[in-house]
């Protein structure tokens, strides 16, 4: 089937929010932070909230699904879609720009011998060492390199590329938050059958622990893609329209096959509602499935991917 992607385009944004709840039980974990732990705030009316997964960590969610470990490459029905490849010395796979943390600005495939990447950006950004930086630039050799960038956003932060000033904001940004939640306090024990008072800093005896995990009467999934960023870009609407759908097939995907966010974070969707704009439905994951293979073979057509897709870079320290 087409996808009716007509009323999106006079929408700055596209909000989608989805209900989750635990898939057994009540108890759920949130992420954690260094020295905080767990997130907890005050909302608007003073209820007690928590941030079960931050905007950095869904981020890398929503590429996790669309990767196949297995074979080392997007799943099917993404295939043709442009990355970085980063190789070892021996020509086995080390990493990719769809993998790594800071993606393209990734030191495997920035800070290493093999300066493929590196140079392509210098020499097609050069003339951005001073002056404002030409977003639209930026972003046509980002979808020409490593697409998803595009969604993801990226801070290219050396100075020998425009003095460390490339920025692409990301377009696609997701969050889970929970409303009224209670602490579900709970421990356990590490236990030493054979020496129970044995020294616990050398990981022998016996050792207690306490445990925090949550219940809450609202779990909310929030996505936000902003549409008007993505059209000033100035790509053709062939183009815009595979960024739409590559998002809202990140989207789908990771609600049904990306909620089990820690050992003891398993979540199921109660309901998946788009808030904005009115009138769109969003599609199904099927329906995605079969648009995507078509929108990426016209960009190709385009001569916006790089030939080949992927750009294979081999790091050596």
């Amino acid at each position: 089937m087409t996808l009716e992607l007509n009323v999106l385009k006079d929408s700055p944004r596209l909000l989608i929010e989805a209900r989750l709840r635990p898939v057994q039980g009540t108890r759920f974990q949130p992420t954690g932070f260094p020295e905080i732990g767990a997130a907890e705030y005050d909302g608007p009316d003073g209820e007690r909230m928590l941030l079960v997964e931050s905007a950095q960590s869904m981020a890398n969610r929503l590429e996790a699904v669309c990767w196949d470990e297995t074979r080392g490459d997007w799943v099917a029905p993404l295939s043709g879609l442009p990355f970085i490849r980063v190789l070892n010395e021996a020509g086995d796979t080390l990493t990719s720009s769809v993998l790594e943390s800071h993606r393209i600005n990734s030191p495997y495939i920035l800070e290493g011998k093999d300066k493929t990447v590196f140079d392509k950006l210098k020499s097609e950004l050069a003339d951005m060492d001073e002056g404002i930086v030409d977003i639209r630039k930026l972003a046509k050799t980002l979808l020409h390199l490593d697409t998803n960038a595009v969604l993801h956003g990226v801070f290219l932060a050396k100075k020998d590329l425009a003095g460390g000033r490339l920025r692409l904001p990301r377009a696609l940004s997701a969050f889970i938050e929970a409303e009224q939640v209670k602490v579900a306090a709970s421990g356990g024990v590490k236990n030493d059958a054979v020496n129970p008072s044995g020294d616990t800093a050398k990981g022998f005896g016996n050792v207690p622990f306490a445990r925090d995990e949550y219940v809450s009467q609202k779990i909310m999934a929030y996505f936000n893609l902003d549409l008007a960023q993505l059209r000033g870009y100035g790509f053709s609407d062939n183009v815009t329209d595979m960024l739409i759908v590559l998002a809202l097939f990140k989207i789908r995907r990771f609600l049904k096959t990306g909620l089990r966010l820690r050992t003891a974070c398993d979540l199921d969707v109660d309901s998946i509602a788009v808030t904005r704009p009115d009138g769109f439905d969003l599609p199904e994951l099927p329906d995605l499935e079969a648009e995507l293979p078509g929108l990426i073979s016209a960009a190709r057509d385009e001569g916006v991917f790089a030939e080949p897709a992927i750009t294979e870079v081999t790091y050596r320290k």
